[in-house]
């Protein structure tokens, strides 16, 4: 399935446009104008602020459901969950309306339960592309992301760095940073390396 990056500006997180389900909140309505009216879902890797900020926005404006996983589901409501303080910001204050679990799917996506960078992480997995959406599990430049907000763990980021080495995965679209097309995998046994050497 093709993967539209929508990159965020400055600290906010990339949102991805994949058929009919937009990856992520951190970009401006006005960013995904063109393709409003395909947006029918919209699925969020974790509740940090900076993948959230705009998500009332975003929903209103598109009518589409929210998703999110269970255990992360109170940072849509909770400034001291999603950090929105230390963006002067507050949670945007919704429900979302599905909660998500290990291997849920959504047009073609299938949920991974991914923790370790927050309780509730997950990543976006389409098999026959072998396409991976990572949130801030892992980027693109083989780093991983940081476990030590409230809800983080490292054990449990390295978990899922070593449950995603074992998958083959190509297309790598990370929450922050750019994209890869192709030779994902690489990227994430390099994380992997990296979390065991330094982390």
């Amino acid at each position: 399935m093709k993967v539209r990056l929508i990159p965020g500006n400055g600290y906010y997180a990339n949102a991805y446009l994949a058929g009919s389900v937009l990856i992520d909140a951190g970009v401006t309505p006005v960013s995904i104008e063109p393709y409003r009216n395909q947006i029918a879902h919209i699925v969020l890797t974790h509740s940090h602020y900076d993948h959230i900020a705009y998500l009332h926005h975003l929903a209103e404006y598109t009518g589409a459901d929210v998703y999110i996983h269970s255990l992360d589901a109170s940072g849509l409501t909770s400034d001291r969950d999603s950090l929105s303080m230390q963006f002067g910001a507050h949670a945007p204050g919704i429900q979302a309306d599905h909660l998500l679990a290990e291997g849920d799917t959504i047009d073609r996506w299938t949920i991974l339960h991914t923790p370790g960078h927050t309780m509730g992480s997950i990543c976006l997995y389409d098999p026959e592309t072998k396409t991976l959406i990572s949130g801030d599990t892992v980027f693109s430049d083989g780093a991983f992301g940081r476990y030590d907000f409230p809800g983080g763990s490292r054990n449990m980021l390295e978990e899922s760095l070593l449950r995603l080495h074992e998958m083959e995965v190509e297309g790598l679209y990370p929450g922050h940073g750019l994209p890869v097309d192709s030779g994902g995998s690489r990227h994430i046994n390099a994380a992997l390396q990296m979390i065991r050497m330094y982390g």
